[in-house]
C-alpha cells in the first residue's frame, strides 16, 4: 500500500498497463528547457538560422496544429520552434517539454506545406506523448526507480538524464514511439486545414531516396526508424477516414514554394 501512496506524488501514469512513467509533467519542462540551452550553447553543432520570418512561418503552423483539441500540455511546454542552418542534414526534433528544432535540410527535402505540418505534429506528438520521460522511467529500472522514488538515490536520477542528453541519445525513439507519433500526428491534422495525411508523402520520398545512401538520411533514419509497416498503417489511417483525394488547398504547395524561397 505504501507504493500506491507514493507513486503518484510523481507523476505515475498508466495506459493500458504497458505505458509507465514516473516522472512529472514539469520534470519534461525542466529537461526540455536544459537540452535547449545546451543546444544553444553550441553553435558549431547546431547552427542556428536567424531568419526571423522564416522562423515564423513554422511557427505559425506549430501554433495552428496546438489548437487540435487532443493537446493536453498547451501553455505548459514551451511548443517554440528553431531552425538550424544545415542543409546537409534532413531532420526534425522536440525535446521533452516541446522545444522544436528543424533543420533547413528538412525543409528543402519536403514538398508541400501539409507534409511539413504533419511532420512537425509528430514531432509535438513525441512531447504530448512524454517519450523521453516514459524511456528514462523504463531505463531506470524497477528496483533502482524504487529507490530514487523513495528519495534513496536521487543522484541516478540527474546521472541517467545527463546519459541520455549525450549526443540527443534522449531523442531516439523506438518503433512503438515512432507508431505513437504518426498515429497522433494524424489526429492532431484532422481539426486543421491541412490533408492530415500528408505524412504518408514523406514516407514515400524516404522510401524512394533511401537507396541512395544519403548521410542525411542515414542521420535521420538513426532517430526516426521507417519501416515499411510504417505506411501501411498511414494508408490505414486515410482509408478509414475516408479522406477525399488531397487538392492544392489541404497541401499548399505553391505557398511553401514561396517559404523556401526566403531560405539561403
Amino acid at each position: 500500500m505504501r507504493l500506491l501512496r507514493i507513486l503518484p506524488l510523481y507523476g505515475l501514469l498508466v495506459v493500458g498497463c504497458s505505458n509507465l512513467n514516473v516522472f512529472p509533467v514539469s520534470e519534461d519542462a525542466r529537461l526540455g528547457a536544459e537540452l535547449d540551452q545546451q543546444i544553444r550553447s553550441n553553435p558549431r553543432e547546431y547552427p542556428i538560422l536567424q531568419n526571423e520570418p522564416a522562423r515564423q512561418y513554422v511557427q505559425g503552423i506549430v501554433d495552428q496544429i496546438l489548437r487540435s483539441p487532443e493537446i493536453r500540455y498547451r501553455g505548459r511546454f514551451a511548443y517554440r520552434v528553431t531552425l538550424l542552418h544545415d542543409d546537409r542534414t534532413i531532420n526534425a526534433f522536440c525535446t521533452p517539454g516541446g522545444y522544436i528544432y528543424v533543420y533547413t535540410g528538412l525543409l528543402k527535402f519536403l514538398d508541400n506545406e501539409a507534409t511539413l505540418a504533419a511532420v512537425l505534429a509528430h514531432e509535438i506528438a513525441h512531447a504530448e506523448r512524454r517519450h523521453a520521460t516514459e524511456r528514462m522511467t523504463k531505463a531506470l529500472g524497477a528496483q533502482l526507480l524504487m529507490e530514487i522514488v523513495l528519495g534513496r538515490r536521487p543522484e541516478r536520477s540527474a546521472e541517467l538524464a545527463a546519459n541520455l542528453f549525450a549526443g540527443l541519445a534522449l531523442l531516439a525513439n523506438s518503433r512503438s514511439d515512432e507508431a505513437e507519433a504518426d498515429q497522433y500526428s494524424f489526429r492532431y491534422l484532422q481539426s486543421t486545414p491541412w490533408y492530415p495525411g500528408a505524412l504518408l508523402f514523406f514516407f514515400e520520398k524516404l522510401s524512394q531516396q533511401r537507396a541512395s545512401r544519403l548521410p542525411a538520411l542515414d542521420r535521420l533514419l538513426s532517430t526516426h526508424p521507417l519501416p515499411e509497416d510504417r505506411i501501411a498503417a498511414m494508408k490505414r489511417l486515410i482509408e478509414q477516414a475516408k479522406l477525399p483525394k488531397p487538392t492544392e488547398a489541404t497541401l499548399r504547395s505553391a505557398a511553401y514554394q514561396r517559404f523556401l524561397a526566403q531560405l539561403p
